[in-house]
């Protein structure tokens, strides 16, 4: 089988991807929409299951979500500063309280724990906001609940009977979704922080059952902000050879 592009080509066009943190507030049109996912449904699957399920927020239905989760996020604020009394002040009274499927705030590996400290500091001294900033931090973080102003999110469930295989073949989908995405010229963030808070999307979809929020993906077009140039590189691949 032969195709148009070279491995050369391939290569640098998956370089330009970046996860996008600025939208403009320009619709996608449903043509390209549909291409992507179009595209995205050809990524293998456990048995050719394609155990995921999409919903898709555009227009005033994702500005009435952002409004949920922004409401969330502001009330679990002083929770996640490290109160304890805060803590279980949202726990008693259920204000901020997550509603995940699955736990979103995990404690990192030490292993992994540069890697994340790296693209952190990166990131945000990109934004020159420093390190004991609190307040700058909280405002860029609440930015993931207005979707950086993405006019579409694909919110992604995956079905529970397949376990961490469903969660496997979710990730090869959205890998597509997001690399189509970026050939129709359409800019995508992979947002896990989101599913912290399941209730909203469950409140506004008719989710199937047996299906478990994971992660959501924000889409549109990217603006001229700073932070769209954002790239932490990578490192080489962990692995063993003989």
């Amino acid at each position: 089988m032969t195709h148009n592009i070279s491995p050369e080509e391939f290569s640098d066009f998956i370089r330009t991807r970046r996860s996008i943190r600025s939208f403009k507030s320009d619709p996608i049109p449903t043509d390209v929409l549909n291409r992507i996912l179009g595209d995205a449904k050809w990524a293998p699957s456990w048995t050719n299951t394609q155990p995921y399920f999409l919903a898709i927020a555009s227009g005033e239905t994702t500005k009435l979500l952002s409004k949920e989760y922004l409401r969330l996020f502001d009330q679990s604020i002083p929770a996640q500063h490290g109160s304890k009394w805060a803590i279980l002040k949202m726990y008693l009274t259920g204000k901020g309280k997550p509603s995940w499927d699955y736990r979103t705030t995990l404690p990192y590996p030490e292993v992994l724990v540069p890697y994340r400290r790296k693209t952190g500091f990166e990131l945000y001294s990109l934004l020159g906001i420093e390190r004991g900033d609190r307040k700058g931090r909280d405002a860029q973080w609440r930015r993931n609940f207005e979707f950086f102003g993405a006019p579409t999110v694909i919110f992604v469930f995956v079905h529970d009977g397949l376990k961490q295989f469903a969660a496997q073949d979710a990730g090869y989908m959205e890998q597509i979704l997001m690399l189509s995405a970026l050939v129709n010229g359409v800019g995508t963030c992979a947002q896990g922080a989101i599913a912290t808070w399941a209730g909203p999307v469950r409140a506004e979809f008719d989710i199937p059952e047996g299906y478990k929020f994971i992660t959501a993906i924000s889409m549109g077009y990217p603006d001229d902000d700073i932070i769209n140039t954002f790239n932490p590189g990578r490192r080489e691949i962990d692995r063993l050879e003989k």
